[in-house]
């Protein structure tokens, strides 16, 4: 991990500059330019929000706001696994003729997601307010469940990153297992309402994204507290997951070049 933190130290303004130029050159070309950032979450939510309140009847409180919290976390969760499993094979030139740490490769990737994450995330405040939720200070506790959203995933990414350089077939194999967590995770439906007994607690305490998205909706729809106990396990998980990725990555990443 000490190397980690230095190489931090070192290439943290290359990730900075890379993201930027990919976000850039995203919009290069587009009439509506950064909008698109804002229209594409919005859309979405207005799609979701009418296929299950009016075609299957979902009666989840202040559902707009429901779904849209659900899917900003699924879209940066679901973005930096994608993202990670076909990431060196995709700077194969880079990887290949330039020295530089794999996990900063991700590590830039993040950058970029969490930088439409909190696009979304402004937006959901905004519905907030629009359907007049009633807020308190338990909103403050986002601050904690954000960083819980970015460890998990970024530890996930980084094994799947690994793997990805050796399975060609990851990426199909993630794909699905996304498809299905993504029906799992309670994206459009309340999972501590809907769901008893084993599969309630099996969808909320072996899924992080599921768990994740439960939390951010009591702190900020709800007006609930956290469960503390539950985002210190996955915190630590996130953490073990990040160092086991770190030192795979450590010790493989000479290799990477020969494979890709």
């Amino acid at each position: 991990m000490k190397k980690f933190f230095f190489n931090l130290k070192k290439y943290y303004k290359y990730a900075i500059r890379s993201a930027k130029a990919e976000l850039k050159s995203e919009i290069s070309g587009s009439y509506l330019n950064w909008l698109w950032w804002v229209i594409e979450p919005l859309c979405f939510m207005l799609i979701y929000t009418f296929v299950f309140t009016v075609v299957f009847t979902a009666k989840e409180q202040y559902f707009p706001v429901f779904v849209f919290f659900g899917l900003t976390c699924w879209e940066f969760f679901n973005r930096m696994i994608k993202g990670s499993v076909t990431l060196i094979s995709s700077n194969r030139d880079l990887v290949s003729k330039v020295y530089i740490p794999k996990y900063i490769l991700l590590l830039s990737k993040s950058f970029t997601y969490f930088f439409k994450f909190l696009i979304s995330f402004a937006l959901a405040f905004i519905l907030l307010l629009f359907f007049k939720v009633p807020l308190s200070l338990n909103i403050l506790y986002v601050f904690i469940i954000i960083p819980l959203l970015y460890v998990v995933s970024f530890g996930i990414g980084l094994i799947l990153m690994h793997f990805g350089v050796y399975l060609d077939d990851l990426k199909n194999l993630t794909n699905i297992v996304l498809r299905a967590v993504f029906y799992l995770s309670g994206v459009f439906y309340n999972i501590n309402l809907r769901l008893k007994g084993a599969l309630k607690y099996f969808l909320l305490r072996v899924n992080p994204i599921a768990f994740i998205m439960s939390e951010m909706r009591k702190v900020t729809v709800y007006a609930k507290m956290p469960s503390f106990e539950g985002i210190l396990v996955w915190f630590a998980i996130g953490i073990i997951l990040c160092i086991i990725g770190i030192h795979i990555i450590n010790k493989n990443e000479n290799s990477y070049a020969k494979v890709i």
